[in-house]
């Protein structure tokens, strides 16, 4: 039986790739550990890497980017472990570290998944877990407030020296252990998000299911952090903010994710009126050009949700009446 499955999405991060695999043997040790990359149509050389550098990893080519969540899932279908770990192409973990959050996992039968602390290539702290989302919480971080209210770690609280493994609501996927039989039992990620959300959707399906979420700050991973998003900065935000309202549409209802996408869009309205003033300044116009197009994407891609949240009402109004 193979103890470990590493699950790993790449596209375009062929050096961080290459990092993140050779970590992996003294991050597992001793135990029996099979390596999955699911490579998204990369124009990088990141499979041909992977076969000369790293052979012993199973690769699977997709022929274009299906995005990180449903690549994820061909990980897992292919994985064969009793404990499979999501991680991030961008990650780097220490000697043992993920040999540890296992035997965590072994001793405490009421976790259903486990995350590490997150660290930067400095060694500061990075945002590792947060509590769900609220409708307050994400309407202050679409106008860019919530980390001027609530610190710099937001949605994470600051750490604290000492700090106990504990359960906590959701942590990114960027590094989250999962027990298979978990998985058997809530599914796995859900494709609906293309990417973003799926990792606090999944850990809220885990809570329902009446298993733990468990963060521990004495295991430390060094996540570099957005490699992939950040080639396609405003498409990135699009699809966060998406994510965002699909969450809040399928665990809080329409209503919430109606009011969500209104404060997106209002949120995303200011910040254009804020980079029409700069355009005309040639030393401010890229960064106005791309705040602009940005607030189209959200726009758009709120809109679109508004349209198909008011469509799926009105056929179940319409399927009651006709009842």
């Amino acid at each position: 039986m193979i103890d470990l499955s590493v699950l790993i999405v790449n596209w375009n991060t062929r050096d961080a790739l290459a990092d993140c695999l050779r970590a992996l043997p003294e991050a597992v040790a001793p135990l029996f550990c099979e390596t999955i990359v699911v490579d998204n149509g990369s124009s990088d050389g990141s499979p041909e890497m992977i076969r000369a550098q790293f052979p012993w990893a199973c690769l699977i080519e997709n022929g274009e980017n299906v995005g990180f969540v449903r690549a994820t899932n061909q990980a897992i279908a292919a994985s064969r472990g009793k404990y499979l770990l999501l991680l991030n192409s961008d990650a780097v973990a220490p000697p043992g570290s993920l040999a540890r959050m296992v035997s965590f996992m072994k001793a405490h039968p009421d976790a259903g998944a486990t995350a590490p602390k997150l660290v930067n290539s400095d060694g500061s702290f990075q945002a590792s877990w947060a509590r769900f989302p609220t409708l307050l919480s994400e309407s202050l971080s679409a106008f860019g407030l919530n980390r001027r209210l609530w610190g710099p770690y937001h949605p994470s609280p600051r750490p604290h020296p000492g700090e106990m493994p504990r359960p906590v609501d959701w942590a990114p996927g960027a590094c989250l252990l999962l027990r298979r039989s978990v998985i058997e039992a809530v599914g796995p990620l859900d494709e609906e998000f293309w990417m973003y959300s799926e990792d606090a959707d999944l850990c809220y399906r885990i809570h329902r299911a009446g298993w733990k979420v468990y963060y521990l700050p004495d295991v430390e991973i060094v996540h570099l952090g957005g490699a992939s998003s950040r080639q396609c900065r405003p498409e990135s935000v699009a699809h966060l903010y998406g994510s965002k309202v699909r969450f809040f549409r399928k665990h809080y209802g329409p209503v919430p994710a109606v009011f969500l996408s209104i404060a997106v869009a209002a949120a995303y309205a200011v910040k254009a009126g804020l980079a029409v003033p700069a355009y005309p300044f040639p030393n401010r116009r890229e960064h106005a050009q791309l705040q602009l197009r940005t607030s189209w994407l959200v726009w758009r891609r709120c809109g679109s949700l508004l349209i198909r949240s008011a469509n799926s009402h009105r056929k179940t109004k319409n399927h009651q009446t006709d009842h």
